[in-house]
């Protein structure tokens, strides 16, 4: 991502605590950092560059994308950033070599001497597998820790193949290797039963090899065994060091995964909290398209085996943000391929259902940050289609309002809605005329007439019709449309937009009486109401300016001498009609000839003089 890139994702971010992880164009974690809201520190990161130490600017220059993991209190950000630092061991935090995937460690228990390997998946073939751990990097580094607390050949020899073929390697005389390949007392029940060590630390058993490890050291001081004694005491320091790294690699098995989601408008978004310890230690998410027609229930019970069979990875426990119907034969699938119970619970209250609630806003987030305005706009669109009976997404959508205060200055707005945004070059305004009293079937009549006969003149300015007619009003209204177009024999399907007590657009009705949900469908109902806010503000807007135009006509009208010109001339030198009323006779020759000056200074003096009961003969 370039800057700007980073700029505007960082700007999406929430006002909410939280940690942020920043990543090089590999994918490798490169600096974790904590913030009470996510927007504002990470922002800063991005913008004045030069302000920032040596440091921060060497780090910024390698980020190609960040992550953010969404949390409730700064404690929690606190908290989680230690986690995340230990996990991922970043370059800028402290140093780091990582790779991306879950891998597995792999140690094959029917072989005469089990060796470790990486794999990249469990398979039923008889081996032992442990993971799925974080990076490759930090598995490898699983192993050579364990290999070295037992001693454990880490070299290329096979056994028994080549046992006593050679002198031992350098890993022997380094003391990181008890020289296996040498046999004698080192024989395959020795080696065998350091394995079976090595496989309870993977474990995690840590007290129980500690303990064993004890037993024995004691029996060979006792024999006066010393040199095996002290051999066993430094294995034992090594592994209690081991311990403290393993069970941070460790905690990617996680006890309790806690899954979040978010159906959007364009693209859903499925989060998995990973816990163990008591901690959140990763978070996975998987963001996909949107299908039109699925439900919540439906797109969860597709995505939860699909993610947690191709990862190969169990917890004992799984926490759903919603009931399903098929959560007992998933508990059973889950199970049988683990090996061992997974529960799946849907918790209503207490910390369970807050946890639940913080994967919810997590997938959230991520989900409406990664739709772009245009996806979210084609969705709805689509939907309103959908609820409409159209044959597809209303690409052209025209509004009409009428605004009066009495026979006067009855205007009338249209307002057009392309691809779901105000194209303000094709809103037209109407004056209606010829009518003595305030009428708004009437009105609307007759200005949808002069709109759609303009459309059959071929007039360039009303030269499309629109995908749906929406008319400020009820069923009446909307039956008004339907007569103009039936009328002319144009084919327009026609919507009236109903109001609540609030004057809110609540509903869509068509011309039988049908009235059409849409407050279930938020995008839907914000898209309504905003075409219908709109349409009311261009109608007000156009009724205030002509009633104001209006009123300086009635005082200026009917002057001799007096015309538009000279009107337009006299607003131009004086700005108002109050000012006109307070200039001199000299000041008004200034704007229009003499004759005209007079006629105006008279009118408004005279008025003024004949209010004040003077006697101007």
């Amino acid at each position: 991502m370039t800057i700007d890139e980073l700029k505007a994702k960082a700007h999406s971010l929430p006002l909410k605590p939280g940690v942020y992880l920043m990543m090089d164009r590999t994918g490798a974690v490169i600096y974790v950092g904590k913030a009470k809201a996510l927007r504002n520190r990470v922002s800063q990161y991005f913008y004045d560059l030069a302000s920032h130490g040596p440091k921060t600017r060497a780090m910024v220059s390698r980020i190609d994308h960040f992550d953010v993991i969404v949390v409730d209190t700064e404690l929690e950000a606190l908290v989680l950033e230690c986690a995340q630092i230990k996990l991922y061991q970043p370059k800028y935090n402290i140093l780091l070599k990582d790779d991306k995937g879950y891998p597995y460690i792999r140690v094959d228990v029917k072989s005469d001497y089990p060796r470790f390997s990486l794999v990249k998946s469990t398979a039923e073939d008889g081996a032992k597998y442990f993971g799925p751990y974080g990076s490759r990097g930090n598995t490898y580094q699983i192993i050579d820790a364990i290999s070295r607390a037992l001693k454990l050949p880490t070299c290329s020899r096979q056994f028994p193949r080549d046992i006593g073929k050679d002198r031992p390697c350098l890993n022997h005389h380094m003391g990181q290797c008890v020289g296996w390949c040498q046999g004698g007392k080192l024989d395959q029940a020795a080696y065998q039963a350091v394995i079976g060590q090595a496989i309870r630390l993977l474990e995690g058993k840590y007290d129980q090899v500690l303990q064993e490890l004890e037993d024995e050291m004691v029996q060979a001081a006792e024999e006066l065994r010393f040199e095996r004694a002290a051999e066993l005491r430094d294995r034992s320091r090594a592994i209690s060091l081991l311990g403290s790294h393993q069970k941070v690699a460790a905690a990617l098995r996680a006890e309790t995964d806690v899954l979040g989601f978010y159906m959007g408008t364009a693209k859903s978004c499925f989060a998995v909290l990973h816990y163990a310890g008591g901690g959140l230690v990763a978070k996975d998410m998987e963001l996909f398209e949107t299908p039109v027609e699925a439900t919540s229930e439906e797109l969860l019970g597709a995505v939860i085996p699909q993610y947690y069979l191709a990862r190969g990875s169990f917890p004992k426990q799984i926490l759903l943000p919603l009931e399903l119907e098929e959560t007992d034969e998933l508990a059973e699938l889950l199970s049988n391929r683990a090996g061992r119970r997974v529960q799946l619970l849907t918790p209503r209250r207490g910390a369970k259902a807050e946890l639940i609630q913080l994967a919810n806003r997590n997938a959230s987030e991520e989900a409406e940050r990664q739709t772009s305005r245009e996806e979210r706009q084609n969705k709805t669109l689509a939907l309103l289609g959908r609820l409409m009976g159209l044959d597809g997404p209303p690409e052209r959508l025209e509004s009409y309002d009428i605004s009066n205060t009495g026979a006067s200055d009855i205007v009338a707005s249209m307002v057009v809605f392309q691809h779901g945004k105000p194209l303000k070059r094709d809103y037209r305004r109407f004056s209606v005329r010829g009518l003595e009293h305030p009428d708004d079937y009437a009105s609307m009549e007759q200005v949808l007439t002069r709109r759609f006969r303009r459309y059959l003149e071929q007039d360039e300015k009303f030269n499309r019709l629109p995908d749906a007619l929406l008319i400020d009003g009820g069923v009446t209204h909307a039956n008004v449309a339907v007569r103009v177009l039936g009328e002319l024999n144009l084919n327009v399907p026609v919507f009236g937009m109903v109001k609540d007590d609030r004057h809110r657009t609540r509903a869509l009705v068509t011309p039988t009486g049908q009235e059409i949900g849409i407050q279930q469908y938020p995008t839907v109902f914000a898209l309504i109401g905003q075409i219908q806010e709109e349409t009311h503000r261009f109608a007000i807007t156009y009724h205030h300016e002509k009633h104001s135009k209006s009123g300086v006509r009635s005082q200026l009208d009917g002057i001799p001498g007096v015309g538009e010109v000279r009107k337009k001339a006299l607003l131009k030198a004086f700005r108002s009609v109050k000012a006109i009323k307070a200039a001199t006779l000299t000041e008004l020759e200034a704007a229009v000839p003499k004759n005209a000056a007079q006629a105006v200074y008279q009118r408004f003096h005279e008025t003024e003089t004949e209010k004040s009961g003077e006697d101007v003969s």
